[in-house]
């Protein structure tokens, strides 16, 4: 993708400060809110089986790297498929609305299940791979959120208003890549064999 269309890009959501600072707030609030209310047991096991899924899946996994870097990058254009929905209809903003939330609230569970459950170790895949990557995705995922908010209110079902949407959908899609590919990376370097990429 042309720099030019990706500078072009980040400029329009960066006009959008207030949009984008309430999604940032909306993300950070339900971070802090999902981190406090993980203490009751059906929460706190929900949790605690994200972190082993992650631990299982994608840390100490015997599946070839780069079949885990599609799989996370698969999981993540669904997501932004379903933010991107928001574009169409005011009323589908509700949409990125409940990604958002459902990813900050989760992110914050599992953090505290991190430090509280694995000790050391949780804090050490927290602090190198875990929270790092969340919170790009998360960046990408709420540049997303903030074009849906943007769009919502003037798209007309027309070739011009779909391009605009199609461009941007691939403009984020390339940033989620980009971010799992860097996931890849770091888990070759930290966690997998070298010889997992084949």
């Amino acid at each position: 993708m042309d720099r030019f269309f990706l500078r072009n890009f980040i400029g329009s959501v960066f006009s959008r400060k207030k949009t984008l600072i309430f999604l940032a707030l909306l993300v950070l609030v339900f971070l802090i809110l999902g981190a406090c209310f993980v203490t009751s047991p059906a929460v706190y096991d929900y949790h605690l089986s994200i972190c082993d899924g992650f631990l299982t899946d994608i840390c100490f996994s015997d599946t070839n790297v780069f079949v885990i870097f599609l799989q996370r990058a698969g999981g993540c254009a669904l997501l932004l498929l379903l933010i991107l929905i928001g574009s169409i209809h005011p009323i589908a903003l509700l949409l990125p609305i409940a990604v958002l939330i459902y990813r900050a609230f989760t992110c914050g569970g599992c953090l505290y299940v991190f430090f509280d459950y694995y000790g050391f170790t949780g804090g050490m895949i927290v602090c190198v791979l875990y929270l790092p990557i969340h919170l790009c995705l998360d960046a990408v995922l709420v540049f997303a959120a903030t074009t849906a908010f943007a769009r919502a209110f003037s798209f007309r079902f027309c070739a011009n208003d779909f391009l605009d949407l199609l461009r941007d959908a691939l403009i984020l899609l390339l940033l989620v890549v980009a971010v799992c590919l860097v996931e890849m990376i770091l888990l070759l370097a930290l966690f997998h064999p070298i010889g997992k990429i084949l």
